[in-house]
C-alpha cells in the first residue's frame, strides 16, 4: 500500500468536500437532532460525506469506510494491511474513517469553526491522516513516521514558548459524557483555573490542527469520540506532540474500544508533565465534588 498515494487522495477529498462546504455555509444551517446526546446533523454532513466515501471508494475498492453518518461500507475484498502490499497490524484491514462536517453543532448556530477530516487505519492503527478547514482553505496532513505537512510545508514542532500566565488548552469530552460525570466536571474546574485559557472547540479536530502548528499549548480529552480522534492524534504526534493516558502511558489513538480507553492529555514533550499532574489533582478532587 502506497501510504502517500493514500494520503493525496484523501487531502484531494477533503477538498472537495470543503468546497462544497464552504460555498453552501454563508449563514448557519439547519440541523436536526441525532441521538439521543445532543448532537446534530445537517445536510451539508451528508452532501460532503457522500463526496468523500464516492471517491474513496472509487480508489480504493477493497477499502473498508466508516463514516459519521452512513456507517459502515464494506470494501469489495479483504486487502489486509500485513499481506505482501501492507504495513499493518497482524489480522487487520485498510479501514478509511470520515467525518465530513467536524463542528456540526457550530455550523448550526452559524460560528465558521469547522473542518473535514479523514484518516486510514492499518488494523487499528492510524497511518494516514488529513484535517482541512474549509474557511482558511488550508489542509493538513501526515503520514506515519514519515512527518506531517502543512499550508507552508513540513511541521517541524509546536514551538517552545514562555507560559508565564498557564498555557492555552484544548479540551474535548465524547458526547456520552454527562454533565454531572464528576470526574469531567473537576478537570474542566481544574483546567480552568492552571490554564491561561481553555478551548471548546466542538470541533476536535480543529483543536488538533491548531495544536499541531503550535497555536495552542496542550489539549486534554475525556472519553474522546472514536471517529475524528485517530486523524488529528496522528497529525499532531507526527508534528512532534507527545501523547499520553491518563495513567502517563504512551497513548495510541484507536476509533475501536470502549469511550473509557479515549481519555489522553497532548503536548510538546516539555509541557506533558505538567499536564499529567494537572490530571492527577483533579482526579484527587473529584469525589469531593457536590452533587449537581
Amino acid at each position: 500500500m502506497d501510504l502517500e498515494h493514500a494520503r493525496r487522495i484523501a487531502v484531494e477529498a477533503a477538498l472537495a468536500a470543503g468546497s462544497t462546504l464552504r460555498e453552501s455555509v454563508p449563514g448557519a444551517a439547519a440541523a436536526r437532532p441525532k441521538g439521543t446526546s445532543g448532537d446534530v446533523v445537517t445536510d451539508l454532513d451528508l452532501a460532503a460525506e457522500k463526496l468523500i466515501v464516492e471517491r474513496l471508494r472509487a480508489e480504493f475498492p477493497a477499502h473498508r469506510i466508516v463514516a459519521e453518518e452512513s456507517g459502515v461500507h464494506a470494501g469489495s475484498a479483504a486487502e489486509s494491511p500485513d499481506g505482501p502490499r501492507g504495513d499493518g497490524a497482524a489480522g487487520g484491514e485498510w479501514t478509511w474513517l470520515v467525518d465530513p462536517l467536524d463542528g456540526t453543532n457550530n455550523v448550526a448556530i452559524g460560528l465558521p469553526a469547522y473542518v473535514v477530516g479523514l484518516a486510514l487505519c492499518a488494523g487499528s492503527r492510524p497511518v494516514v491522516g488529513v484535517v482541512h478547514e474549509p474557511v482558511s482553505g488550508h489542509t493538513w496532513s501526515a503520514v506515519r513516521d514519515a512527518g506531517a505537512l502543512g499550508p507552508a510545508g513540513p511541521l517541524t514542532g509546536p514551538p517552545r514558548r514562555d507560559l508565564p500566565h498557564g498555557p492555552v488548552l484544548g479540551w474535548t469530552q465524547g458526547h456520552g459524557v454527562s454533565r454531572r460525570d464528576p470526574a469531567a466536571r473537576s478537570l474542566r474546574m481544574t483546567m480552568e483555573v492552571r490554564a491561561r485559557r481553555v478551548l471548546q472547540l466542538w470541533a476536535p479536530l480543529l483543536c488538533w490542527a491548531m495544536l499541531a502548528r503550535g497555536d495552542i499549548d496542550g489539549m486534554i480529552g475525556y472519553h474522546a469520540e472514536g471517529l475524528d480522534l485517530p486523524a488529528g492524534a496522528l497529525l499532531a504526534r507526527e508534528a512532534g506532540v507527545e501523547i499520553r493516558g491518563f495513567d502517563g502511558v504512551p497513548f495510541e489513538a484507536s476509533a475501536e474500544g470502549p469511550a473509557e480507553d479515549r481519555s489522553f492529555v497532548a503536548a510538546p514533550p516539555t509541557l506533558v508533565g505538567d499536564l499529567l499532574d494537572l490530571v492527577a489533582e483533579a482526579r484527587r478532587l473529584a469525589p469531593a465534588l457536590p452533587p449537581m
